[in-house]
């Protein structure tokens, strides 16, 4: 696949088409990009759903035996295929050795966590001993807001996003209330301008500008669930940390998915899950990172027995022997086997890269996007629209569109459903389309599009 530094997929697309003489809106184009793709037999790592077992697809206009056209990765990544024998490794191991299992090969559980550090510690730019896989994204969370928010009577505000995932909305309100405050007062909120869907970057620059003082944490998602907006974290990190603010990144849509440099962004906290871009299966383990400036850092934060430093666990001391950083945030023993699902998946990152899965996605994301516009943007009064709400800038976003139609949303997802496409709505009123380079080809793109085009004139004949 060609490399380009150039800002437009489209022009990439159309010299591509242009090279080889045919029509960028033909199949035999989506052909040709899936036979240049190098990433192309990464596909058969995973294992995708047939139309003949999902539960909405209608057995009369699918083929019960095809791939279903899986676009719903920014939800939950596939099963990489490699999970099966992993998973089985452990179970087989702790039936063979009992207690053993938490000292022998593989992924001893005493301290499987140590496991993987150095991919994932690739994927966000960290140092390897800034990362750790424990528990969900949510305890993660309040665990770091407990050490890095320290609100004080002139300093106690926490800013996110508006619209942010219902669980970060969540947490950082109830972290304000236990300390005492509002939450109301506490926790500012940013919004896209009127008629407006995504948030711009000045705006958040001039809020921090004006209310910098009094904000304790910056707590903001890497990339907006419900538009997938990239928010440009190393700008709005400097601009959070000139106020004395502490900034802290949820990564749970952008880890797998964007370029993420923690290190060099001076991020303070972070912290992601594992299923969706990751592929660690529903509910898998979740990541952190504390910036390894703060691992002498003095404040109070929960400890547990896997708080203390590896080298003098076992010496079961009456007082914890707290490790550096972010190990530090560990409560309890690692699950080998969640710790093995998370690791078929970082080795495939690993033998793919995250660059060439960039350049992938710039062109697998802008060939939807070209498509999209091309047919769904009529002009014609009775003509069903859909329109884009994620940026079209390709660097405030990754692989996720994000999408509104003129016709009722639930009619046009339980129709493309029944036709075998994978995806997912959310409320009010967004449909979010996500081909993933890892798995996705040019063709699942195009088959999705000639399939919403299949309902557009469904929805067009019923409401007429």
């Amino acid at each position: 696949m060609a490399t380009t530094t150039e800002v437009n997929p489209l022009k990439v697309l159309s010299s591509i088409a242009y090279q080889h003489d045919v029509d960028i809106l033909s199949p035999e184009f989506a052909k040709i990009m899936d036979e240049m793709d190098p990433l192309r037999h990464f596909r058969e790592r995973f294992t995708y759903p047939k139309n003949g077992t999902l539960p909405n697809t209608d057995k009369k206009l699918v083929d019960p035996n095809e791939e279903c056209v899986y676009l719903c990765g920014n939800s939950l990544g596939l099963k990489p295929r490699t999970a099966d024998t992993y998973v089985q490794q452990q179970l087989d191991k702790w039936a063979e050795t009992g207690v053993e299992t938490h000292f022998l090969e593989p992924l001893p559980a005493s301290r499987c966590d140590q496991y993987g550090k150095e991919e994932m510690g690739r994927l966000v730019g960290a140092k390897p001993s800034s990362v750790t896989l424990m528990n969900g994204l949510t305890v993660n969370l309040h665990l770091l807001l407990m050490s890095f928010y320290q609100p004080t009577n002139a300093r106690y505000k926490i800013l996110l996003e508006g619209h942010a995932f219902p669980s970060d909305r969540y947490a950082m309100r109830s972290q304000a209330k236990l300390r005492g405050f509002d939450p109301d007062d506490a926790v500012i909120e940013v919004y896209p301008r009127p008629n407006e869907h995504t948030i711009r970057t000045e705006d958040i620059l001039k809020l921090l500008e004006q209310e910098g003082e009094k904000i304790a944490v910056v707590c903001m998602s890497g990339v907006q669930y419900y538009t997938g907006q990239k928010f440009d974290m190393g700008l709005i990190t400097k601009a959070a940390h000139d106020k004395g603010c502490f900034v802290g990144w949820d990564l749970a849509h952008a880890v797998g998915n964007v370029e993420i440099r923690l290190d060099d962004w001076d991020v303070d906290f972070a912290c992601w899950c594992t299923y969706k871009y990751m592929n660690s299966g529903p509910g898998c383990l979740g990541g952190a990172y504390v910036n390894s400036k703060h691992n002498k850092r003095n404040t109070d934060h929960l400890h547990g027995w896997w708080s203390n430093k590896e080298t003098t666990r076992f010496e079961m001391r009456d007082e914890c022997d707290v490790a550096d950083g972010v190990d530090s945030f560990r409560l309890c023993n690692p699950p080998p086997i969640l710790v093995a699902l998370a690791k078929a998946s970082l080795e495939i990152f690993e033998e793919a890269k995250m660059e060439n899965l960039l350049k992938k996605q710039f062109l697998l994301t802008g060939y939807l996007e070209h498509l999209v516009k091309t047919h769904f943007s009529s002009g014609q009064l009775d003509a069903p629209t859909a329109t884009i709400i994620t940026p079209e800038d390709t660097t405030q976003r990754g692989c996720q569109l994000s999408f509104t139609f003129s016709f009722p949303l639930k009619q046009i997802h339980k129709e493309i459903q029944k036709r075998g496409v994978v995806c997912d709505v959310r409320l009010p009123n967004a449909m979010r389309i996500t081909p993933v380079p890892l798995y996705n080809s040019f063709r699942d793109v195009y088959n999705f599009i000639k399939i919403l085009q299949e309902v557009f004139a469904l929805c067009k004949t019923e409401g007429a």
